[in-house]
């Protein structure tokens, strides 16, 4: 059987068959203190696919964090086929703070492919496409809803192009939406550099969520399996397909007042469904927000108070028809 190369990255080499944390630098703090990506190579004794596996892009959503510490305790490098490649904090300012940006107010997913004389964020997202990205053909960026909103697990991705719904199949999330791709967004140009990229979105910031966290364990694992690196994980149990849309709308708060929700993610509802009502501080009824159209609730607002516009429910078009292939 033929063995595997040493990896190098971030001139450290990693040997065949062995498990590697690094720290690949950023910057100093003003205090001086430095401020490094953390990075888990796992490098197999065979040769296979490299995959990276990353994290709290924007820095308060950590419940893609667990996933990455789960994932790795079921991942041995001594049988894996390939390398796997785990950033499980990429937005290491935001995440110390609690913050989804960086501490210039920057969003890292809209500032790639980055460059090495940029804004911070642009070196963070060049560092990230130059020591990990460029070395893998697969990629699962993981995330959770923001601004005190919960998402349904779900694979975002292009599912028009057949290996990567394929990939997206094997997750088997409750949901795969064929999602287009942001300017500036780690999927955008790790595409553009020529690899399959899935989105997760499970639960909400600042947040552990037990199902979200379950099926992103699951899925990493179901996707490494499909892929060839790893045996079929006897821990992971098989479920029902998942759910395929092309299309998704909010529901917005038609007043402002106190939001009292009758369904959460993963209800099915009807077009025209009461999905809840919004009252004022006397418990007078001001609104009662309706589905625009039939379908899944894959996100849902946790904030009890609305404003007038805010999404409120998020609902995807799951039609028989969608879940053919393209």
């Amino acid at each position: 059987m033929k063995k595997n190369d040493a990896l190098t990255i971030g001139g450290i080499s990693i040997a065949p068959g062995t498990k590697r944390s690094l720290e690949l630098p950023i910057a100093k703090l003003v205090t001086g203190t430095p401020v490094s990506l953390p990075v888990v190579v796992l490098h197999g004794r065979t040769p296979g696919p490299a995959v990276w596996v990353n994290a709290a892009i924007h820095g308060d959503e950590i419940n893609g964090v667990d996933i990455i510490r789960r994932v790795l305790t079921q991942v041995n490098p001594k049988t894996l086929n390939g390398t796997l490649i785990a950033v499980p904090i990429v937005n290491v300012y935001g995440f110390t703070t609690g913050d989804r940006y960086l501490p210039d107010r920057r969003d890292l997913n809209r500032s790639f492919p980055g460059s090495v004389r940029g804004s911070l964020a642009r070196r963070i997202a060049h560092l990230l496409m130059t020591e990990v990205v460029s070395r893998c053909s697969y990629g699962i960026d993981l995330h959770t809803g923001s601004d005190h909103r919960t998402n349904l697990p779900q694979i975002r991705a292009n599912l028009e192009d057949s290996e990567t719904r394929d990939l997206a199949t094997a997750f088997n999330a409750p949901l795969m939406m064929h999602s287009s791709i942001r300017d500036g967004s780690l999927r955008q140009a790790a595409s553009e550099a020529g690899a399959k990229v899935l989105l997760f979105e499970g639960g909400e910031a600042w947040r552990f969520d037990a199902f979200a966290r379950r099926v992103g364990v699951q899925g990493v694992l179901r996707v490494l399996h499909h892929v060839g690196m790893i045996d079929e994980p006897s821990e992971v149990p098989a479920t029902a397909p998942s759910r395929v849309s092309r299309s998704s709308k909010w529901v917005r708060a038609g007043k402002s007042g106190i939001l009292s929700l009758d369904v959460e993610s993963g209800d099915m509802v009807a077009k025209g469904q009461a999905l809840g009502h919004i009252y004022n501080a006397l418990g007078e009824r001001l609104s009662t927000p309706k589905a625009s159209i039939g379908g899944l609730v894959i996100g849902h607002s946790l904030d009890p108070l609305a404003n007038r516009g805010d999404a409120v429910v998020h609902i995807a078009d799951v039609s028989p028809s969608l879940d053919q292939t393209p």
